[in-house]
């Protein structure tokens, strides 16, 4: 994507959608071995899987910056 392209709330968007990513991996690592019967992962697991939440935060985040740049721009009328 050229950088003339971006529009507002693009990077809190793809930024929200990396860290969600990371945090789905963290919520996976932490329940899969619950359920495979084996030795629990060390706590600093927990804390990784609170990126989801952190993530879907930010592309949300995104998505109203947008939303509001969109709002704010003026309207064109295109001629027929």
């Amino acid at each position: 994507m050229d950088t003339r392209d971006r529009r507002p709330g693009d990077l809190l968007v793809r930024a929200g959608g990396v860290v969600f990513a990371i945090g789905v991996v963290g919520v996976v690592a932490t329940v899969l071995p619950l359920f495979l019967g084996t030795r629990p992962l060390p706590p600093a697991f927990y804390w990784l899987s609170m990126l989801a939440p952190l993530g879907l935060a930010l592309a949300l985040a995104g998505v109203l910056v947008a939303a509001q740049a969109r709002r704010r721009a003026p309207r064109r009328r295109d001629a027929a």
